[in-house]
């Protein structure tokens, strides 16, 4: 099988099937390439582009496609190919803002395997894994687990727990994360810089899979998870110097129709001071659900400023897939 784009990792890289203990040669076959397109008037357009292209896995004998969901949020239309080429459409089915996974359902037959999913809860940092991008074993990158910690990105989003391998996988958005009984362990997100012993280096973060299950159900039925969704304001913050400031605002957004500015410092919700980016986030979703007037504490230049924000719901700014 030729791979389907030029580059390869070096073969010591490479995971051999000889040295796994399950069926290799399946486990990259379960790994299909994502091609969305988005159009230019879309919400994510700016941010993420209007063509993304990455990977997803087959999680269903239906031939559902699990991927990260930056990857197809309001794509207007998608294209799954499989590892021996076969290319049909897909339909963007969910996209959670909560854990970042998507779903995709293929509109034809990609006669793939399905790739068990594991449980992430027994990896520890130094245990060996395998990242496996579309194109095969030349894509496939052995790594080991480097940290497991709490991610907060500025996108107002945090994973209790993240997983975090090196080397880093160069085209990691929805890569397979696969263990050494070959499970599914976590799907690719982001690539990062981490520090060790004073030491920084590239990795890849990884969403667990043990987070998909509660939900699954919710979003093959609805689209999304069930409950009452979190409050968004379209505010993106950054720490500096221990200190927490607005680096950027979605225009027309929550946080921008009400008045906050880039620059400014937050210092409170709801009268609660924040200490990081994880804790500011987790605090504004502790108000109440979208809807929900979040108030803020800012410090701007030499004053104080306190604004109430009528938080919304971010799924209402995406533009629908269209049904099929």
């Amino acid at each position: 099988m030729a791979d389907h784009t030029e580059w390869s990792f070096p073969e010591a890289l490479q995971p051999r099937p000889e040295e796994a203990r399950f069926d290799l040669g399946s486990a990259v076959r379960s790994v299909v390439m994502v091609h969305a397109e988005i159009p230019e008037d879309a919400f994510t357009a700016n941010a993420l582009g209007t063509e993304r292209v990455g990977s997803g896995v087959v999680i269903g004998a239906d031939g559902l496609v699990l991927t990260i969901g930056y990857l197809v949020t309001e794509a207007s239309s998608i294209w799954l190919t499989s590892y021996e080429g076969r290319v049909v459409p897909g339909h963007a089915l969910a996209f959670d803002q909560t854990t970042g996974f998507g779903l995709v359902l293929p509109l034809g037959h990609l006669a793939t395997p399905a790739l068990a999913r594991g449980s992430s809860r027994s990896l520890e940092v130094a245990h060996d894994v395998i990242v496996i991008g579309h194109g095969g074993l030349a894509h496939s990158l052995k790594a080991k687990i480097i940290a497991r910690r709490e991610f907060a990105g500025y996108w107002e989003y945090v994973l209790d727990e993240a997983l975090f391998t090196a080397p880093p996988h160069p085209e990691w958005g929805g890569t397979a994360l696969v263990g050494p009984d070959g499970s599914l362990l976590g799907i690719g997100s982001l690539l990062v810089q981490e520090a060790v012993s004073g030491e920084s280096f590239d990795a890849n973060m990884f969403v667990p899979i043990d987070l998909l299950e509660p939900v699954l159900h919710d979003l093959q039925s609805f689209g999304r998870r069930g409950g009452p969704q979190r409050p968004w304001l379209g505010l993106y913050a950054a720490e500096l110097q221990d200190r927490l400031v607005v680096s950027m605002l979605a225009q027309s957004g929550p946080a921008h129709r009400a008045g906050v500015r880039r620059g400014d410092f937050v210092l409170a919700v709801a009268d609660r001071p924040v200490s990081s980016l994880a804790d500011l986030f987790r605090k504004i979703w502790s108000v109440g659900p979208a809807g929900s007037e979040i108030p803020l504490t800012l410090e701007r230049g030499a004053r104080t400023v306190r604004v109430r924000i009528q938080s919304a719901d971010r799924n209402d700014f995406l533009l629908k897939p269209r049904q099929h």
